[in-house]
């Protein structure tokens, strides 16, 4: 799968098969569920997760709280749009 193709899933009413929890939290968010993307990661304790955790929380407007989960991710905040980093975080997790 790439970016496209799963790009192209948020039209289906089911995520593609074999989709990993992160790809999952991600096609949720991509389809405007921002509260079951964050149940699906909140609890998760890596590295991917808190990326993904401190997007959404980005997204919501959290900024304090995204910053916390950037730090548990080892990143910084990014300057790019949200939906430029939903790809990057997406791309990343295909092929990772």
């Amino acid at each position: 799968m790439d970016l496209q193709l799963f790009k192209q899933s948020l039209s289906s009413p089911q995520p593609p098969s074999g989709t990993s929890v992160y790809l999952l939290a991600l096609w949720e968010d991509g389809k405007g569920n921002w509260e079951q993307s964050h149940n699906l990661i909140q609890d998760l304790t890596d590295k991917t997760a808190a990326w993904i955790h401190a997007y959404l929380h980005r997204k919501e407007g959290d900024i304090w709280n995204a910053d916390y989960w950037y730090s548990k991710a080892g990143r910084k905040r990014p300057s790019v749009s949200l939906e430029e980093e939903w790809e990057t975080i997406t791309e990343f997790c295909i092929n990772n």
